[in-house]
């Protein structure tokens, strides 16, 4: 007789408020902000650190000095010395990252409980000194620099051009364009309007306003008290007062005639998620009633030269396709909001017979997501997107949701840059 095949499930989820950065949480970098999270997802469930076998966290901007999170984590919270850990980073997929390898490494049986997330602390982005200066201060930082090095490493920066540090961009590194560049671009190729977009963003914050207000967001979002004190609820980004008329005053970023503005696209963001995963029959055990399992998920990549953030228009319909099903048979869809131009990009893809012809190998489109069932809670648009969180935070929303509503299955859709897209397939238990 066969065994019955081990299925990893979500017991809970929690992240922290999502705040703009340089704000509430500028003196919280990607470690603390983690920490906070795992520490609160810990007090919630009622679980003993020291039951945690395994933690994968995500992060995009890294700290130099101790990029493994995951680790650090462990050994911050004191929890079992032999709580493994690693980290991952796919850009703003890093969370859905981690998620899903934990789950994976849970169904092969390698660990029966992990935690798994993502943080990110835009107000701790380390500033790169150009190569110039490491290079020509390496001998002095290394050695036991004699009064003629000093001399040779001014040598070497002289012409004294380049040698200030650059502001940080968020591009494409192999084609240099810029995240907003590259929305507007899918704009344009999609017909995405501006009033489209602001109604879009819109709604977002209408949403996310609402979710607040009633309540729904308690159980997932954790208080937290920073280092001066300041103790944060709630999420800091959300305007329940955001109307189309509003941002429609708002300029465009990226280009002079542009319809991409700061009020459409995700703010920079800080905060961290964190999931509790187990084996469904070591969560059953210990009394834990699971929310949902991955029924599937699918990472791609398309050329960062068409549309860099176009991915979850091919990585979606492979995650159905993977499922077994089909865009009729789910109940919620959540696309990651980085602007609502790509967001509005991929639901047109994705009700495009073109598109699905040529890019997906299939005679008729994937379907025409319903808006009423399209990021039910808002997105990253509205709540911010701190970029390793994001994933680990639509994850924990998503089981969140079809725990409480009794409906059965989420799509989840995340673009990141290299061209990635990520997806998967949520079903409650």
């Amino acid at each position: 007789m066969a065994t019955k095949a081990r299925r990893a499930v979500i017991v809970s989820g929690v992240r922290t408020p999502f705040v703009r950065a340089f704000t509430d949480f500028t003196r919280m970098d990607s470690i603390d902000l983690a920490d906070t999270a795992v520490r609160g997802l810990l007090e919630q469930t009622g679980l003993p650190g020291s039951a945690v076998q395994s933690i994968v966290w995500g992060g995009v901007i890294l700290p130099s000095a101790a990029p493994n999170i995951a680790r650090e984590i462990a050994l911050d919270l004191q929890l079992d010395p032999g709580c493994e850990g690693y980290t991952v980073t796919r850009a703003c997929a890093s969370g859905l990252q981690a998620v899903t390898s934990a789950a994976a490494a849970i169904e092969r049986g390698e660990y029966d409980i992990m935690i798994a997330g993502g943080s990110d602390s835009t107000s701790n982005a380390e500033v790169k000194l150009p190569q110039k200066i490491v290079h020509a201060a390496a001998p002095l930082a290394l050695g036991k620099p004699k009064p003629r090095d000093y001399l040779s490493a001014a040598a070497q920066l002289a012409p004294f051009t380049d040698i200030l540090p650059r502001r940080p961009k968020i591009q494409e590194r192999t084609t240099g364009e810029v995240m907003g560049e590259s929305a507007e671009k899918m704009a344009r190729i999609h017909g995405i309007s501006r009033a489209a977009q602001d109604e879009f963003a819109a709604r977002s914050h209408h949403r996310a306003a609402a979710a607040i207000e009633s309540g729904r967001f308690d159980s997932e979002v954790l208080s937290v008290t920073t280092p001066e004190g300041k103790t944060i609820t709630r999420d800091g980004l959300v305007r329940a007062n955001s109307t189309v008329e509003k941002l429609a005053t708002l300029p465009p970023v990226f280009a002079k005639h542009g319809t991409v503005t700061a009020g459409n696209a995700s703010p920079l963001t800080d905060g961290a998620s964190a999931v509790l995963l187990m084996s469904e029959e070591k969560a059953r055990a210990l009394g834990f009633e699971p929310l949902a399992a991955f029924r599937s998920w699918s990472f791609v990549s398309v050329d960062p030269r068409d549309q860099v953030l176009i991915g979850p228009a091919i990585s979606m319909p492979r995650a159905l396709d993977k499922a077994g099903m089909s865009l009729s048979d789910i109940d919620f869809v959540d696309i990651h909001e980085a602007f609502a131009a790509q967001t509005l990009s991929v639901v047109e893809a994705l009700a495009s017979d073109e598109w699905a012809k040529t890019r997906l190998d299939r005679d008729t489109a994937v379907g025409r997501i319903d808006p009423a069932t399209l990021n039910v809670h808002g997105g990253s648009v509205s709540l911010g997107h701190p970029f390793g969180a994001t994933g680990a935070r639509m994850v924990t929303t998503m089981a969140n949701e079809l725990a409480l509503t009794g409906r059965s299955t989420a799509l989840l859709g995340i673009c990141a840059a290299g061209g990635i897209g990520a997806s998967a397939v949520l079903e409650r238990i």
